[in-house]
């Protein structure tokens, strides 16, 4: 904990570092612009539509009843409506309405029904609005909030910059989702609890990836005090502050040891004595015993035992076992019948100074240069420019690293070692706002002047991002991670937009090992797998659902995907597919022979019902209830994370289908559900659902496949609104495929909310057109739909200053 009293100087000065410091050393004599564009106002349709003559009449007969201001049905008030303007603004939700009323859906059989004539008027020139907007003009690219890194790039990029992979970010609060995903700017905020945190992380990182031992240094001390280890560390709560352990077992924790070195582990501990020995008690390090000690301590006078050993760096496992458990319920004392161990808090001090160890890599690539007497102040610059260049993933101004370089001299001041100053410095430069958050600063060319009789210029709606900010969301996009060696030269040398680079550098970025975070970070988020981990299905309906499946699951989706991202497969491929990747224990919950062991490895499932998403556990398990399926949920979950339209919120107060009271259901889930909804508030948008969920009857709630519900035969058919009809899920998955363009829309929407940090709107509604369009040309390629998203105008540019 040296560094702890350099904490109040090291937070101001990140926090006072101004977010407008310049992108380029070149700037650092320029002012911000001041002159700022107004908000664009929304495309306007290119021909007139009377929004009163054809479009409000329509809703003032037929709709606002019910999605008026008041109390307003699937919180749908169409009174906020009253021109093209609105609608163009509420594209998504008019486009739906559109699609409610040609279907029929809408307005509800109870209510007064338009002619056909009535309908289909209403219904073209809602799509003249809509299919009119302009998109050859230049389009507002929207602007992200300035957004802190989630814990998945906060541990990859420490992973980059520094060399060490130990996961600080696992002791972070949870980052709060918006928009389906985890890394969205507006709702990633800072709370103390945070910060608080990463002076911590700080601390931890820049110790372990420099070694700054004085000779003689036994190395620091932390304490983990055994009240705050989780309940899985081992023992029982003992007076509030301590782990007894009753029997004999364990209280052990997981301790990340920086380097190889020498270390004294200790624990405080007491016993309660009986028998004929005292309490013994051994040090264990990822099970292995190396020390054992008789405890002799009693609770009044407990002492500290230590265990001198060298150990490999690294994350392990460390604690203290009980080794000598007695009971004598018949000793005449009744306070020497038990014997237990006690544990007040486990310690670590170390690493201890070598003079013969070798220096880490991380220490090594941080320390680059040995210093002089001379050159030390140089040779700090030098190093402490190059560190935070990465770390800020942009050039430092000359001010930053004067700043930074002051730790190195009040390290020196102190008496400390140039290593330890570099600590410091490091330290400094991973609690800063530029390195915790990423910065796009507002880099509009100046407003051409006028004079002052003629018109002011109307300023372009947005302008493109820097060269380092661009490769800034090209890696954190793909790796979830900080931009790599190429990236930086090509921002440096402003060659990133040049000829088909981007293209290029996108295929080399998906081929990498790191775009493995593109699956774990948006694949699982998009399909909602994250959710499998707190899933918990009724262990007595289904006694084959356990922990070696629950992740046999989730590990075929992430393959499945992974496959089709590496392999450049079209996209379409993900709603259905002849192969996929299982081991003997998923293979046996599917039917599927001859996989023996726990290696995945790829399967054909040509001429079977299952392929895709779709139909894998992972997916149909979260999308059911612990003890049954839920046709609801299923085609809920189809239309909003597949075909992009979701459905409104139910109507209040209608029950569940087990609390609808007054009607006895009887028969198959189908049957009991078709008695649910003949209320009529229930019936629309269940008919839009439930056909999607009923397709998929066939598997049960953990994925397995079935063919009856209980003693009566599965009804896996159904008719979609479209009336297109179909025979279980092989057909209703090819019907699906064929909606390629609804698919390809919702699954770029949600890809370019991942990659943006920011929901899509209204005003993306054109970029997200022109790329799907584009992709269409290349069979729907991942990496083409990749790089059409990166070459879009809401990544390529943002908007400024309003």
């Amino acid at each position: 904990m040296r560094a702890r009293w350099f904490i109040p100087a090291l937070t101001i000065l990140s926090v006072v570092t101004p977010l407008s410091v310049y992108a380029d050393p070149a700037d650092a004599s320029k002012k911000d612009e001041k002159a700022a564009a107004p908000d664009p106002k929304p495309p306007k349709p290119a021909a007139a539509v009377d929004f009163g003559g054809q479009i409000s009449p329509f809703l003032a007969k037929y709709c606002v009843s019910c999605h008026g201001a008041e109390k307003p049905k699937a919180d749908l008030n169409l009174t906020s409506f009253s021109d093209e303007a609105s609608v163009v603004r509420g594209r998504k939700v008019w486009g739906r309405i559109k699609d409610y009323v040609a279907s029929g859906e809408m307005p509800p059989e109870e209510s007064p029904q338009p002619s056909q004539e009535e309908a289909d008027r209403f219904s073209a020139a809602v799509e003249a609005v809509l299919a009119k907007v302009d998109c050859t003009s230049q389009s507002d690219p929207g602007r992200v909030t300035i957004r802190r890194l989630n814990r998945a790039e906060y541990n990859n990029t420490i992973r980059d910059l520094i060399g060490v992979d130990f996961h600080p970010a696992a002791d972070f609060p949870s980052d709060d989702v918006g928009s389906g995903f985890d890394n969205i700017g507006d709702v990633l905020t800072l709370p103390p609890v945070l910060f608080e945190a990463y002076l911590n992380a700080a601390e931890k990182i820049a110790e372990t990836a420099i070694v700054a031992d004085q000779p003689g240094s036994k190395g620091p001390v932390v304490t983990l005090e055994v009240e705050d280890l989780p309940q899985a560390a081992g023992g029982s709560p003992y007076n509030d502050s301590a782990r007894i352990l009753a029997s004999q077992g364990t209280v052990a924790t997981t301790y990340h040891f920086p380097r190889d070195a020498e270390y004294v582990l200790r624990a405080r501990a007491f016993g309660h004595q009986a028998g004929p020995e005292p309490v013994k008690m051994v040090f264990v390090v990822d099970g292995k015993p190396f020390k054992e000690v008789e405890v002799k301590a009693v609770e009044k006078e407990p002492q500290v035992y230590e265990c001198r050993v060298h150990l490999k760096g690294g994350a392990r496992t460390f604690g203290v076992a009980f080794l000598n458990d007695y009971y004598d319920e018949k000793a005449a004392n009744p306070a020497e019948r038990d014997r237990n161990l006690i544990v007040d808090y486990l310690e670590v001090q170390g690493p201890a100074y070598s003079p013969d160890a070798p220096k880490p890599e991380s220490h090594k690539r941080i320390i680059f240069k040995t210093p002089t007497p001379e050159n030390k102040a140089e040779v700090a610059r030098e190093i402490v420019e190059r560190f935070a260049t990465r770390a800020y993933r942009r050039p430092l101004a000359p001010g930053e690293v004067s700043r930074l370089v002051k730790f190195v001299d009040l390290a020196d001041q102190n008496g400390e070692s140039f290593e330890r100053g570099i600590q410091l410095a490091v330290q400094a430069v991973l609690v800063s706002p530029q390195f915790l958050f990423r910065v796009e600063l507002d880099r509009r060319p100046p407003t051409p002047r006028r004079s002052s009789k003629s018109k002011a210029p109307t300023p372009p709606p947005g302008f493109p991002i820097g060269q380092y900010e661009l490769a800034s969301r090209l890696s954190y996009f793909l790796w979830s991670s900080m931009p790599d060696e190429e990236l930086f030269a090509l921002a440096r040398d402003n060659k990133l937009r040049d000829g088909d680079t981007l293209e290029k550098q996108v295929k080399r970025m998906l081929a990498d090992p790191k775009a493995r975070a593109l699956v774990e970070n948006f694949a699982d988020q998009w399909l909602q797998i994250r959710n499998l981990k707190t899933v918990n299905p009724d262990r007595g309906r289904f006694p084959t659902f356990d922990e070696p499946l629950r992740s046999a699951m989730i590990q075929e989706t992430e393959l499945f995907f992974e496959s089709v991202m590496r392999d450049d497969r079209s996209v379409l491929e993900l709603i259905d597919a002849d192969f996929t990747f299982v081991n003997e224990r998923l293979a046996t919950h599917y039917g599927i022979p001859g996989v023996k062991g726990e290696q995945f490895r790829r399967v054909s499932l040509e001429g079977g019902p299952r392929g895709g998403i779709l139909t894998q556990a992972s997916v149909l398990t979260v999308t059911s209830n612990p003890t049954r399926t839920s046709p609801v949920k299923r085609g809920k979950w189809i239309l909003e994370q597949i075909l992009g339209s979701p459905p409104p919120p139910p109507p209040p107060d209608v029950p569940e289908l087990m609390d609808d009271k007054g009607v006895k259901l009887t028969g198959t889930l189908r049957q009991r559900m078709e008695q649910h909804r003949a209320n009529p508030s229930c019936a629309s948008c269940h008919a839009k659902m439930d056909p999607l969920g009923f397709g998929f009857e066939n598997f049960n709630a953990i994925g397995g496949w079935r063919d009856t519900d209980g003693d009566q035969p599965v009804d896996p058919s159904g008719v979609l609104p479209s009336g297109q009809k179909f025979q279980g899920p092989k057909e209703l998955k090819a019907i699906l495929k064929s909606k390629d363009k609804e698919f390809v829309r919702c699954f770029t929407e949600k890809m370019l909310t991942f990659a943006l940090g920011r929901g899509v709107e209204y005003y993306d509604a054109c970029a997200v057109d022109k790329i799907v369009e584009n992709a269409s040309k290349d069979g729907y390629k991942f990496s083409r739909l990749v790089l059409e998203i990166v070459l879009s105008d809401p990544f390529q540019k943002r908007k400024g200053r309003g």
